[in-house]
């Protein structure tokens, strides 16, 4: 047994929403949302609760969702996972194009399965729930029965799932389906997220609602019988911070997922947002928090009932192998294309990085990293960051307010429409590019920025003066935040950087764009509307907090 100790908040800082998560024997695994970012859905393990690190991607593959065209906060909305006789089942989401769907693997490393599509699911947020008769039941929500009073105003329900036409990747729902609750609020919105438990003779139903930002809140309703009726607990919520106000340390709680430990502790996972100068540019990330049964109802186990920075940590089963803490990403990538990293995501990137509208086929990606060997290779293809298509692009999470971002490239651009360098986005609308190009046929430095519908360069520099005399054979690239402001330096190499302009970050937060991720930071190329023959090598990329 390892010794008792805590578990610090949140278990996934950065962008990692909607967390669900499931025990099998000893063993933990927790999954996210990713939208339209590639690979999707990432799995993570643990066994102590306090150590997680990322196995795999339940969407793997080029091919296995399709996610042209999606904004960045479409795609993959709400995954639930969860194990039963040795099978795992995920639930997801994609929105405005397919609908709900079931994957399943035996490993849940992968490799998992094609997607089995409910078109008699309505709704988003889908949940199944394995009860002990052997009846399958799945949940998710829908525009309430009667017709739409008010925006937002849904219902949960359910379905009985035909274990047979599961087996034959076929359309499982059986049956008539069944609204059992609206909310604990009177006039609630987005009642979403539903889980389903049975724990000691009585059915529980954990589901959000009040929306996903400041009025976010978990609430719960139990019954004897699965199709009702359904009482709410009195004390309605059982989490919420939408009582602190926006000035809180963590806001916007909500969308939780119940389980127990082997000891018979539990304990719930639920995503927040941590707050820095007034706005979210993390997005929302996965807390946990011990919970307590009291008179049938669960409650959060604290003085405060909140979300608190850590909490006392029961001693588990040791992690064998032990984990690194909290993360499984390298500070520094060298895209070595190894095969653990082609069998984790499809296209070879290191663990935590990520791709946009990964193409129907790998040979048709805009990125490689077997062009060169020991490089990232992005070809400039025609999309662009602004756009919806596929673009020369991979990044990875910021995890923290205050970080450090570079890359080592080479690249020579030969039409005027060609760039290449690192990225701070947020979403096609808001971002910041930091970028070699040609301007007036010169081979300059760029600093673009994106905040509404239309691109402002902000600064053209002499390439030569900031990136070395041949920026064509390696040049760095490099942003820097501290407390919200942003610097970009460039530099022959690492150790020559130049500070070039100072802005502000806050444009890269859902309070300015919307949606629902946070920020990632990456290198990208582009063609500037048209496929040219040119390209550029990402020698390495690093990031680390500040």
């Amino acid at each position: 047994m390892s010794a008792a100790g805590v578990f610090r908040n949140p278990i996934l800082n950065g962008f990692y929403p909607d967390p669900s998560i499931c025990r099998a024997g000893n063993d933990f695994y927790l999954v996210t949302s990713t939208f339209a970012y590639f690979p999707g859905i990432p799995v993570f393990t643990s066994r102590d609760l306090s150590r997680w690190k990322q196995i795999g991607n339940v969407i793997h593959r080029p091919g296995q969702i399709d996610f042209d065209g999606a904004g960045i906060s479409r795609g993959l909305f709400a995954p639930t996972i969860r194990f039963h006789n040795g099978i795992f089942y995920v639930l997801c989401t994609l929105i405005d194009k397919g609908g709900n769907f079931i994957v399943t693997a035996h490993n849940p490393k992968g490799p998992w399965s094609d997607p089995i599509w409910l078109p008699d699911a309505p709704g988003i947020d889908p949940s199944i729930f394995f009860d002990d008769d052997g009846k399958i039941w799945y949940t998710g929500n829908r525009p309430a029965s009667g017709g739409q009073r008010y925006p937002g105003n849904y219902e949960i329900w359910i379905a009985e799932i035909d274990s047979a036409l599961l087996s034959a990747a076929k359309n499982p729902l059986i049956g008539e389906s069944a609204a059992i609750w609206q909310g604990a609020l009177r006039d609630c919105v987005w009642p979403e997220g539903p889980h389903i438990y049975k724990i000691n003779g009585w059915y529980y139903l954990l589901y959000a609602e009040g929306g996903t930002s400041l009025d976010h809140a978990v609430c719960v309703a139990r019954a004897k019988n699965i199709r009702g009726p359904w009482e709410g607990k009195p004390g309605n919520p059982v989490l919420t911070h939408r009582h602190l106000g926006k000035n809180a340390a963590i806001i916007n709680v909500g969308h939780a997922d119940l389980f127990d430990d082997p000891l018979g502790n539990w304990r719930m996972v639920a995503l927040g947002s941590r707050p820095c100068k007034g706005v979210c540019p993390l997005g929302r990330e996965t807390f946990m928090v011990p919970v307590r049964w009291e008179d049938g109802w669960p409650c959060v186990d604290s003085k405060t009932a909140l979300i608190e920075n850590e909490f006392p940590l029961p001693a588990l089963p040791p992690q064998e192998p032990a984990l690194p803490e909290n993360s499984s990403e390298a500070a520094c990538d060298h895209f070595d294309n190894s095969p653990v990293n082609i069998a984790h995501n499809g296209i070879g990137l290191p663990p935590g990085w990520l791709a946009l509208r990964m193409p129907k086929n790998a040979e048709d990606a805009a990125i490689s990293l077997s062009a060169r060997s020991g490089c990232l290779r992005l070809f400039t293809k025609a999309a662009s960051m602004r756009g919806k298509e596929h673009p020369a692009f991979a990044g990875r999470r910021l995890r923290h307010h205050n970080w450090m971002f570079q890359a080592a490239f080479a690249f020579q651009p030969k039409t005027e429409g060609e760039a290449a360098g690192i990225v701070l986005l947020q979403n096609e609308d808001f971002q910041y590019r930091f970028e070699l190009c040609l301007v007036n046929s010169r081979l300059s430095l760029r600093l673009a920025e994106a905040a509404g519908k239309t691109s402002e360069v902000i600064t053209v520099w002499d390439a030569a003066k900031c990136a070395g005399e041949k920026p064509e054979e390696r040049f760095v690239l490099a942003a820097h935040c501290n407390e919200m402001e942003i610097v970009f330096s460039c530099g022959q190499d690492q150790y020559s950087l130049k500070a070039l302009a100072r802005v502000d970050a806050r444009i890269l937060s859902t309070e300015h764009a919307g949606g629902f991720v946070g920020t990632v930071a990456g290198v990208f190329a582009t063609g500037g509307g048209t496929d040219t023959a040119n390209y550029a090598d990402v020698f390495w990329a690093e990031y680390s907090p500040l």
